[in-house]
């Protein structure tokens, strides 16, 4: 069964976003993780980027394929998702690990380490509120792997 992992910086608890996304969590009939990491130090934009890639390497899964969360990557329906996700499987994929950099995004270290870029759009999120949407849309693939309506809603 694949494993999926979701790596990211910045902490959701108690925050408006937290009940959603536990919400989801519980949802999940198959392994899912969520990972946060947290730099609090006053550094530039460019080495708190760097900084926090250093903290998200140090929590990604070995020999996991690797996804960055990224506004100029590729775009998936939900359906387009789930047959990825279903393709990783299916190749014997045992870990699967989505990255969510902070506000300034992801350092070039993390990005060239990943094997695939998806964006949620063109439209750019608060990257606590991506880290909902994408666990929705993880679900969403699953539930739609299975079969089940909640894809149609």
């Amino acid at each position: 069964m694949l494993r999926l992992t979701v790596v990211a910086v910045g902490k959701i608890r108690g925050t408006p976003y937290e009940a959603l996304l536990q919400d989801y969590l519980r949802r999940f009939t198959s392994p899912i993780t969520v990972i946060e990491v947290d730099e609090r130090k006053a550094l530039s934009p460019l080495q708190l980027r760097q900084r926090e890639g250093e903290l998200l390497t140090e929590k990604i899964p070995a020999a996991s394929y690797a996804v960055a969360l990224d506004p100029r990557g590729k775009i998936f329906s939900s359906e387009n998702l789930a047959t990825f996700v279903q393709q990783r499987q299916d190749d014997g994929t045992r870990d699967m690990v989505f990255i969510l950099g902070g506000a300034d995004g992801l350092s070039d270290d993390i990005v060239a380490r990943t094997q695939l870029r998806l964006s949620l759009g063109a439209m750019i999120w608060p990257h606590l509120l991506a880290r909902v949407m994408l666990v929705e849309q993880l679900y969403r693939a699953q539930q739609i792997l299975a079969g089940h309506p909640y894809h149609r809603g």
